[in-house]
C-alpha cells in the first residue's frame, strides 16, 4: 500500500519541469523589465538580470501617454472594492439560499444562474448606455458598480454553505437568542471563510485584469486602469519593449502579492472542498 503513495523518478520530472515551464516566463517577465530594449532581439536571450531596472521604472512613471501610476491606484480601488463587495454579497446571498426558507428561493437562485449564461460582450451595449444616462462615463464607478455581485460567487457560496454550515449548530443559534445577522457573522462568515478567500483570490485577479469594460467606459486617457495604461504602452509605431515588460511586472506583483499572503488559506479551502465533495 505504501507504493500508491510513493512518487516515481518520472512523475518528480514531470512536476519540475511543469514548474519550469510555469515560472519561467514570469521570470524572463522581469529580466527582460531589468535589461534595454535590445534584450528581446539577443540570442541566444538573456537569462540573467541587467542593471537599468531603476531607470526603465522612472522612465515609465515618467511616461505621460501611459499615466502608469494613476493605472495602478485606479486598479487597486477597483479591484479591492469589487472584491469586497462581492465576497460580502456572495456570502450574505449564499447563507440565504442554502439556509433559510423563504417563498420563491429556487426560482430566484436560478435566475442568478442564468445570468451566468450571458456572455460578458452582450452586456457592454446596455451597460455603457446606463452608464452614461446615470453621468458616470469616464469614472470609476463605472467600471465598478456592474460587478459588485457575480452569479458565479453567489451559486459558489451557496454550494459551499449547504456542506459546511451545521443546520443543528444555526438552530441552536436561534435557540441561544441570535437573530440572522449575527448568526451570518458568528457561525456562517468563519465556516466560508476558506471558501471566501478562493473567491476573493479568483475575483481580485479577474478584476484586476479586466481589459474589456474599462476599455470600453473610460475613454479619459489621464484616467485609466492599470491594462489600460499597458495597452498604451504598446500603442504607436515604435514600442519600448523594456517598459512594455517592466509595466508588465509591475502590474503582476499584486496579484503574486496577494498569493502570497492568502495562498495557505486558499489551498486550505480548495482542499476542504475537495475532501467534503
Amino acid at each position: 500500500m505504501s507504493r500508491l503513495w510513493r512518487a516515481s523518478p518520472l512523475t518528480y520530472g514531470a512536476l519540475i519541469a511543469a514548474t519550469v515551464l510555469s515560472v519561467f516566463p514570469i521570470y524572463w517577465m522581469f529580466v527582460v523589465a531589468s535589461r534595454s530594449s535590445d534584450a528581446m532581439g539577443q540570442l541566444p536571450p538573456p537569462v540573467t538580470p541587467g542593471g537599468n531596472l531603476g531607470a526603465n521604472i522612472s522612465r515609465l512613471f515618467a511616461n505621460t501617454d501611459a499615466y502608469f501610476l494613476a493605472g495602478l491606484i485606479n486598479s487597486a480601488i477597483v479591484a479591492t472594492t469589487v472584491t469586497v463587495s462581492v465576497v460580502f454579497f456572495s456570502t450574505l446571498a449564499g447563507f440565504a439560499f442554502a439556509k433559510l426558507r423563504f417563498r420563491g428561493s429556487n426560482a430566484l437562485l436560478m435566475v442568478i444562474i442564468a445570468t451566468m449564461m450571458v456572455p460578458t460582450q452582450l452586456g457592454i451595449i446596455p451597460l455603457y448606455m446606463l452608464m452614461t444616462k446615470f453621468n458616470l462615463s469616464d469614472r470609476l464607478p463605472a467600471v465598478i458598480l456592474p460587478a459588485l455581485v457575480t452569479g458565479f460567487g453567489v451559486f459558489m457560496m451557496r454550494q459551499y454553505a449547504g456542506q459546511a454550515v451545521s443546520t443543528e449548530l444555526i438552530e441552536a443559534a436561534r435557540v441561544d437568542g441570535c437573530g440572522t445577522a449575527r448568526i451570518y457573522w458568528n457561525v456562517v462568515v468563519p465556516a466560508l471563510r476558506p471558501a471566501a478567500a478562493v473567491l476573493g483570490l479568483l475575483t481580485f485577479m479577474t478584476t484586476w485584469n479586466d481589459f474589456l469594460w474599462p476599455y470600453a467606459v473610460l475613454n479619459d486617457p489621464e484616467n485609466p486602469t492599470v491594462q489600460l495604461s499597458l495597452r498604451a504602452l504598446s500603442d504607436g509605431y515604435y514600442q519600448d519593449m523594456s517598459q512594455v515588460f517592466t509595466g508588465t511586472a509591475i502590474a503582476t506583483l499584486p496579484l503574486l502579492l496577494v498569493f502570497v499572503l492568502f495562498g495557505r488559506q486558499i489551498i486550505g479551502g480548495i482542499m476542504e472542498g475537495a475532501v467534503k465533495a
